[in-house]
């Protein structure tokens, strides 16, 4: 069984890479650019190092389709993300497909690990499977599928040592998966009774955290009002071995910030509104504004005026320690305070600026000017930011300045603001 692996970003390659190990793997991207940068044993996402892209012997990389077509296996990671109006954008799922189908031979198996709402394999990637190879599903080609479980930035749970679900679209293809998955997954695999039952275990995976989380900014918002330390509470209720450990926050990211909307698409398509959910996403979706709101009153209450205020927002990541800037939240907090006619800049370190220029319309600044702002949000914890302390982070702001600890970097006392 040869493998192409169809988008090398934060799924794909670690994936790639494992495999590029044991067998025969051919790594596919449309973005020539990334494919260079991986040849010369550069991943800009920091998934892999220069080491491990070196290890996998058996890996090659092409934006040629045509060099797919000795491949009897692929298994694609394309993004799942959702459009303005927070519905499924399954664009580069189907294109994916059309590519796959182009060169899909008999006998071959098709694996997806893009997030999706149950049924999204059989009833939307088959049919475009079918139509671009003129094959029969079940009968001359099948399908498997095994929700990624990478957390970008994490270099102690990798894609070898996370369990792994996976399913296929008869029993025999089930096995053959999930043998071909227990060849490099140290952690063992779960083997679904179906593809849908593999496909809604992994929306409600973030589902459930995205959940959590709202229900933590609730209570947050509720203590802020009482004038109670959030995080106080939360260290007291945590000393009870099963209360769990979630904290208030901006919540983004590839996975959590997106994966309910595609749970919420497909329960609505069968005449079920969720409710609950939904409300958990309204309330995590206003955490932006909110945190703006709380920013401009403290500067009010000083007599600093807010039109025209500079304000330096530290971190635009989801999350930190890693470069990764899908459906960042922190943009939320840029767009509010930009409504306030405040001046607003960005830095983090862990970015690409051309990124960040091209996907939010953003040019982070280089360096950090001292006693410049007249508000500071840390709105990303990462490493850089906890190493400079307090007086470090106050001496980048005016002698009159709010500065808004809302990742909790610094003790309780040493920020005008947390959330």
């Amino acid at each position: 069984m040869k493998l192409a692996i169809i988008g090398l970003g934060y799924v794909g390659l670690p994936l790639a890479v494992e495999f590029g190990k044991k067998r025969q793997v051919v790594g596919f991207d449309i973005n020539q650019k990334r494919i260079d940068e991986l040849k010369s044993g550069d991943d800009f996402t920091l998934e892999t190092t220069a080491e491990e892209l070196h290890d996998a012997k058996l890996l090659s990389y092409t934006t040629n389709l045509e060099d797919l077509r000795d491949c009897t296996c692929f298994i694609v990671t394309v993004p799942t993300p959702i459009d303005e109006h927070k519905r499924p954008d399954l664009t580069p799922l189907i294109k994916a497909s059309e590519s796959v189908g182009k060169v899909l031979k008999k006998g071959d198996i098709v694996i997806y690990e893009s997030t999706v709402y149950p049924g999204a394999t059989e009833e939307d990637c088959v049919p475009v499977l079918e139509k671009f190879s003129g094959l029969k599903f079940n009968q001359d080609f099948f399908c498997g599928y095994s929700p990624e479980r990478i957390n970008p930035g994490d270099k102690e749970h990798r894609v070898t040592t996370i369990k792994k679900v996976t399913s296929g679209s008869t029993p025999e293809i089930a096995d053959k998966v999930d043998a071909l998955y227990n060849e490099i997954i140290t952690a063992g695999t779960h083997k679904a009774s179906s593809i849908k039952v593999a496909e809604a275990a992994k929306v409600i995976e973030n589902t459930q955290r995205d959940l959590n989380i709202a229900l933590i900014n609730e209570l947050a918002l509720i203590f802020n009002k009482m004038g109670i330390d959030t995080e106080s509470v939360l260290l007291a209720a945590g000393s009870k071995w099963n209360f769990l450990p979630f904290r208030p926050g901006l919540v983004g990211g590839h996975c959590i910030g997106v994966d309910p909307y595609y749970l919420t698409h497909k329960a609505q398509q069968i005449g079920y509104h969720p409710e609950i959910i939904l409300a958990g996403r309204r309330l995590n979706d206003s955490m932006g504004a909110y945190v703006v709101a709380q920013l401009v009153k403290a500067m009010m209450q000083r007599r600093i005026q807010v039109d025209g205020a500079r304000i330096l927002v530290m971190g635009l990541t989801f999350k930190e320690n890693c470069p990764d800037l899908r459906n960042t939240r922190v943009v939320d907090i840029v767009a509010e305070l930009k409504e306030y006619n405040c001046q607003v800049d960005v830095y983090d370190p862990w970015i690409s600026a051309e990124e960040s220029e091209h996907e939010y319309g953003i040019t982070p600044i280089a360096k950090l000017p001292a006693g410049e702002y007249d508000g500071i949000i840390v709105a990303v914890a990462h490493h850089q930011f906890k190493a400079m302390g307090e007086a470090t982070i106050r001496a980048l702001g005016k002698k009159a300045h709010v500065l808004y600890d809302l990742k909790y970097i610094l003790p309780a006392d040493a920020s005008d603001l947390r959330l």
